[in-house]
């Protein structure tokens, strides 16, 4: 048996859904829009057949993909970060996680304020995150009021700046957003601390030391499933406060895409030439927080040329026996107006492409596939709904 590296580009999407018109995304193509646009070069990707998922202008199929190749449907209500990632670990919500576009109700406020003790938030809108601070950090600072505000995502979000409200004070007052007041039908799939710092017209958020309080992913889920028998899990980047911090040996925080490929050589390297039985969930953000949410396709293409270019290098850290896989957790098309998630197809990559049952994977009906996949190739007895796409079970 080898390890098993999956890796998550944050916002990869490869075409709407059917119903992508329940969610105001129909004509979304984050990566075929991207290519046209911008008419990126992905050699390394191509190879393995990122441009046999769909057609691509700049990125043409091969005919003898190093990978197998396909394209997963996201069978879970909703189109966000945790939804995703959980379904790719084996859970499919029924329900989505409630959002609030007209911002949150008096009620939560209210208790909000007086849990933490200040008299009133700022905001409590949906608000670009960048902005937010930009617009309301000079009056936050005069006033002490917590910066309140949300997304098209399940999200409930507080920024303070470190000269007001020092960071581990914000980290308090969102542990008790989250253990005391979004609940039940609040429940939100994360809250999220954002720190700042800077002066009025430079204010810039502290990004390595945000913090996300995530629900706990319903049991079984993969990576706590694969701890619990004897597999070692590893996170690399935001994966573990998606799954609030828990079914995993370690983890490892990145503050971008550069720092999250060199996690990732740097395990590899620690497990070159083993056969530990290890996972590692790895998920590179910033083709979603800094160019899809930005409308930014250039930007996005040359974060994807980036990680292109580290292919060769995670390539020849690979043992025999080992598997790459290579996905997305939903879309986000920097060339539309809306700078939210969409509710797309994402591509699938399995490589080598030997260790899958073909080298055309086709449509998989769910994301729960990966789980059941990754399940069958450590040899365990499957607890998760979906098909497996691993040849040789139990390698």
């Amino acid at each position: 048996m080898g390890n098993i590296y999956l890796v998550i580009i944050d916002g990869l999407g490869v075409g709407a859904q059917e119903d992508a018109y329940k969610y105001g995304d129909d004509g979304s193509n984050t990566l075929g829009h991207v290519s046209a646009v911008t008419h990126c070069r992905l050699p390394n990707l191509q190879k393995m057949g990122i441009g046999n998922v769909i057609p691509l202008d700049s990125i043409p199929p091969v005919k003898e993909p190093m990978a197998a190749f396909g394209k997963m449907r996201e069978v879970a209500a909703g189109k966000d970060s945790t939804t995703g990632h959980w379904e790719i670990s084996g859970i499919a919500l029924e329900r989505p996680f409630p959002t609030y576009p007209k911002g949150f109700p008096n009620g939560i406020i209210e208790k909000f304020c007086e849990g933490i003790g200040v008299d009133d938030v700022l905001v409590n809108k949906p608000y670009s995150g960048t902005k937010v601070i930009d617009d309301y950090g000079e009056e936050h600072m005069k006033t002490g009021r917590p910066i309140v505000y949300t997304s098209a995502d399940s999200v409930f979000q507080v920024a303070c700046h470190t000269d007001v409200v020092p960071v581990n004070k914000l980290y308090k007052w969102c542990t008790f957003a989250r253990d005391n007041i979004m609940t039940g039908e609040h429940a939100v799939g994360r809250v999220i601390a954002r720190p700042f710092e800077g002066s009025p017209g430079s204010f810039r958020r502290i990004s390595d030391q945000r913090h996300d309080f995530s629900l706990e992913a319903p049991e079984p889920n993969l990576p706590g499933y694969l701890n619990k028998n004897g597999i070692k899990t590893y996170s690399i980047g935001k994966v573990i406060d998606l799954f609030a911090e828990k079914g995993f040996t370690q983890f490892r925080r990145t503050r971008g895409n550069d720092e999250g490929i060199a996690q990732l050589l740097s395990a590899m390297s620690a497990m070159k030439d083993s056969d530990n039985n290890n996972f590692v969930f790895v998920n590179l953000i910033d083709t979603d927080q800094l160019y899809g949410h930005r409308n930014d396709p250039e930007g996005y293409a040359s974060s994807l040329e980036d990680f292109d270019r580290a292919i060769p290098a995670i390539d020849s850290k690979l043992n025999p026996n080992d598997l790459l896989i290579i996905t997305g957790d939903h879309g986000n098309d920097p060339t539309t107006e809306s700078t939210d998630h969409a509710r797309e197809f994402v591509p699938l990559l399995v490589y080598p492409a030997k260790n899958a049952i073909n080298v055309e994977l086709g449509i998989r009906k769910t994301f729960r596939d990966i789980a059941v996949s990754i399940t069958d190739y450590f040899g365990l007895s499957n607890p998760f709904e979906g098909q497996s796409f691993i040849k040789n079970k139990g390698m």
